[in-house]
């Protein structure tokens, strides 16, 4: 029978061996003298900070804040948390300014102007997906925008603006990123990242943005073992308590309704159950869903798979490097 007991792990026997791992890899195969965490006041972030913690000692471990103006005012705060609580050093690296710089927020209101033409400073907005229970649903955007008198309007976006928008959009994780290279590089120490296996297998994430990193230490975590290592490396509750949130757009919005489109107990289930052949009908009975339901729920797994399979793609060569 499918439950989250399915998913329970020996949290203490996990967070000895990922210890181990990140041990050997960044002081070993890497010979680097530490790691760089972004810290984004989520749970994935603060676990892999104190993994890293455990495993190479708070003097080893660089916390950096990555601010933009379209930031959640909670997500510095949470990250200033959490860094306390490990006793590591942090720096705030504000990318305001540089997202300027490259244009991110005028190519992004260049691109929402082709859906609503009196978009302006003062506007706020994000995307969503139609959720993937009703009914036969077509893997296509939705711009959701808010004026400033707080009414919102939703409309869906032609490829072209959508296409523009995401472009301009994942500047913010791509200077991030540079920004921990920066710091990495200064120290000599390795980028540690921060994807769960359900960001990871569903390719959520930028392509040289938060995809890039030297380890990726709980990539083989589901979503609520990540939350489980929380509680027993007793994070603070605020983090622990905070449902997944993108913290991309400007208006509040969660993981679920940009892009899993599911509760993450329920999408980590329906990934167990598809990656280990369960049965539709049992997964249906399991988690109070339908068949049809559990289907659209598979079909969205498979595509995912398939459209990102870019993203994990490494460069390709004419010819591979010769070693020696």
């Amino acid at each position: 029978m499918l439950s989250p007991q399915m998913l329970a792990i020996n949290a203490p026997a996990v967070v000895e061996q990922i210890s181990q791992s990140i041990r050997t890899q960044v002081l070993g195969t890497l010979r680097r003298r530490g790691v760089v965490v972004g810290l984004s006041g989520g749970v994935d972030s603060a676990v892999v900070a104190a993994l890293c913690v455990r495993a190479l000692g708070r003097d080893k471990v660089l916390a950096l804040f990555m601010p933009e103006r379209d930031s959640s005012e909670d997500a510095l705060r949470l990250g200033r948390l959490v860094a306390d609580r490990l006793g590591v050093e942090s720096l705030v690296e504000d990318i305001t300014a540089a997202l300027h710089g490259v244009g991110c927020y005028q190519r992004q209101q260049e691109a929402i102007r082709q859906v609503f033409p009196e978009y302006d400073e003062g506007w706020r907005c994000k995307l969503s997906l139609p959720p993937v229970l009703e009914g036969e649903r077509l893997n296509v955007f939705q711009l959701t925008v808010q004026g400033p008198d707080g009414a919102q309007q939703t409309r869906r976006l032609p490829a072209s603006a959508y296409l523009q928008l995401v472009a301009a959009t994942n500047f913010k994780q791509r200077l991030r990123k540079m920004m921990e290279y920066y710091h990495a590089d200064r120290l000599h120490r390795a980028v540690a990242g921060t994807p769960n296996r359900l960001e990871y297998d569903q390719g959520f994430f930028v392509k040289q943005g938060d995809g890039a990193a030297d380890i990726k230490p709980i990539a083989h975590l589901y979503k609520s073992q990540v939350y489980a290592l929380a509680e027993y490396l007793v994070l603070p509750e605020e983090v622990r308590s905070r449902p997944p949130t993108t913290d991309t757009f400007s208006l509040p919005q969660t993981q679920e309704e940009f892009f899993f489109s599911l509760p993450y107990s329920q999408m980590d289930l329906c990934l167990f159950a598809h990656d280990h052949g369960l049965p539709e009908e049992k997964v249906a009975n399991a988690l109070d869903l339908t068949v049809k339901q559990v289907s659209a729920v598979y079909r969205d797994i498979e595509a995912k798979r398939r459209a990102t399979r870019y993203l994990h793609a490494p460069p390709l060569l004419v010819q591979p490097r010769q070693e020696g």
